[in-house]
């Protein structure tokens, strides 16, 4: 080899280096975050979401909507109004349960476990409030279990992503300038352990109603932060007030189960069973998933084989 080109050759075997050192590191850093999304969107549950679509008109607890299309509302047999009516003041005092992945479900997995939430000023003559109790599994304890879609967005519906999500007592009548006050929840019962109090969502709006472009568990606060209760200011249009608590369910990992992929999931308020049984595909028979693969190898392995044949041409 002629000396002159050398220095040229050793320069372009120290920047193949280099370049394949970077294509090593950054099919490592591809692989780590391929494989923490498909962890995260593959999170294991206990029980299976809960998939109630909203009422439609004629349905029933179909109530009634805007003509503008600016609210839509949901009979509740729990909606009640006080006598004798004293004002404007309305509200809801609900409860929002979510499995480990943050999807609405009704508590099948934990039967005969109750949260209560004590409450008092504006709604002691509430029949179900004072304090207000909800027990697990709502199905087999309540008329219509899930009645407020509080949370996502559709653009076929002026609030909520048209699938219930929480339980709620309504209440109409109170004083214009009256205080409502709520306590921390309380769990009890036999699967107390396996649900977690991650918050309370307290919203005061001033006419615009309860905004649902939220997620409950990222939104959910520590109870002082939430306020605790709401004094109605007819002056500034604010008199519906409105508290979520968020529930989520934490069981032991060898008793939850591989969801299924949304394509599957139930409608119609039906739900898979939920004695943990994991009724999908073992992912060590065929890896046809991927599920014992490195995700992200094949581009080290292509990044390292082209590195070794540019090397070859430049030896040549």
């Amino acid at each position: 080899m002629d000396r002159r080109w050398r220095p040229y050759l050793i320069s372009g075997q120290r920047l193949l280096t280099l370049g394949i050192g970077l294509i090593v590191v950054v099919s490592l850093v591809v692989a780590s975050t391929a494989g923490t999304v498909a962890q995260a969107s593959n999170n294991s549950v206990s029980e299976r979401a809960y998939l109630e679509p909203v009422p439609e008109p004629g349905d029933l607890h179909f109530e009634a909507k805007a003509d503008d299309g600016s609210w839509v509302s949901y009979e509740n047999p729990r909606d009640e109004y006080r006598s004798p009516y004293l004002g404007g003041g309305s509200g809801k005092i609900c409860v929002t349960l979510v499995n480990e992945n943050g999807e609405p479900v009704i508590g099948e997995s934990v039967p005969n476990t109750s949260v209560t939430i004590p409450t008092g000023g504006a709604t002691t003559w509430h029949s179900e409030a004072d304090p207000m109790t909800v027990t697990f599994p709502m199905n087999d304890h309540y008329e219509f279990p899930l009645d407020g879609d509080q949370f996502g967005t559709s653009p076929d519906i002026a609030q909520g992503d048209g699938y219930l999500d929480s339980h709620c007592i309504e209440f109409h009548g109170n004083p214009e300038n009256a205080t409502l006050t709520y306590g921390k929840a309380q769990l009890s019962g036999q699967y107390a352990d396996r649900i977690d109090v991650v918050g309370y969502i307290q919203q005061t709006p001033a006419g615009d109603g309860w905004n649902t472009d939220i997620d409950p568990i990222a939104a959910a606060e520590p109870y002082e932060a939430a306020g605790g209760g709401w004094t109605y200011n007819a002056a500034e249009n604010s008199t519906h007030g409105q508290v979520d608590v968020i529930l989520q369910l934490d069981a032991p990992a060898d008793e939850r189960f591989e969801p299924p992929n949304a394509s599957n999931g139930t409608e119609n308020g039906s739900t898979a069973p939920s004695d943990g049984t994991d009724e999908t595909t073992d992912k060590s028979e065929s890896g046809s998933d991927g599920g014992n693969e490195m995700p992200g190898f094949g581009v080290l392995v292509a990044g390292v084989a082209l590195s070794v044949a540019i090397l070859a041409r430049v030896r040549d």
